[in-house]
């Protein structure tokens, strides 16, 4: 509990100061209520990965050009796609208290941003379990987005998991996903057990991101 408390201030923006009293009564809130709102959903596939050349990896039928992904991958035998979604109720929350209270709204986009953060984490431990089955370690998750990965292949992603049956998520035409607490993400799985595969902002470049950890 006190993990996703400290990542939803992380996400407003306090870095790794101490929320204020009004703030954190605000987050206790946000929290209660988007427990009962979200209906968290995920679905992941595990694909061979091939290196074409440096800086290139295709999965499956996709070829991605991505200097930042290709390390991530480096050494990996497989990638597991993966997607997650808190469900639609979350942003329809959003949306009402936008209308009525903006901080308050603020608040609830960075709780379900750590609701989100948490859920994933703890699907890929699930997943992480199985693969170590048969001698595979995840790396951590690398989304379309992160350094010179291009966010549009969201699209593709989406099309191979087949995310609309599977767990109604969606893309816009601007590459937005649809309900917006949602994610995709490439999980590399490496025969070598390297480094804690849930070290998300130490696998971004983005060093003067304000929601560095």
């Amino acid at each position: 509990m006190e993990r996703r408390i400290r990542e939803a201030v992380r996400y407003l923006g306090y870095g790794k100061n101490t929320a204020d009293v009004r703030t954190r009564m605000m987050i206790d809130k946000a929290f209660s209520q988007l427990e009962k709102a979200a209906g968290p959903r995920s679905i992941c596939r595990l694909f061979d990965i091939e290196r074409k050349e440096e800086g290139t990896v295709q999965i499956e039928h996709i070829m991605i050009r991505s200097s930042s992904l290709g390390r991530n991958l480096k050494g990996c035998v497989k990638a597991v796609l993966f997607a997650a979604t808190l469900g639609t109720e979350v942003d329809q929350a959003i949306r009402r208290a936008s209308v009525t209270d903006m901080s308050y709204a603020l608040v609830l986009q960075a709780c379900a941003a750590a609701l989100l953060e948490e859920y994933c984490d703890k699907k890929q431990l699930e997943i992480g379990e199985e693969l170590e089955k048969e001698g595979l370690y995840l790396r951590p998750r690398f989304s379309p987005g992160y350094g010179d990965f291009d966010i549009r292949f969201q699209e593709p992603f989406l099309r191979m998991l087949d995310c609309a049956k599977t767990i109604g998520l969606t893309m816009t035409d601007a590459c937005m996903l649809s309900p917006s607490k949602s994610v995709t993400a490439v999980i590399g799985a490496s025969p070598v057990r390297e480094r804690c595969p849930l070290a998300g902002c130490e696998a971004c470049e983005k060093t003067d991101c304000a929601y560095r950890r």
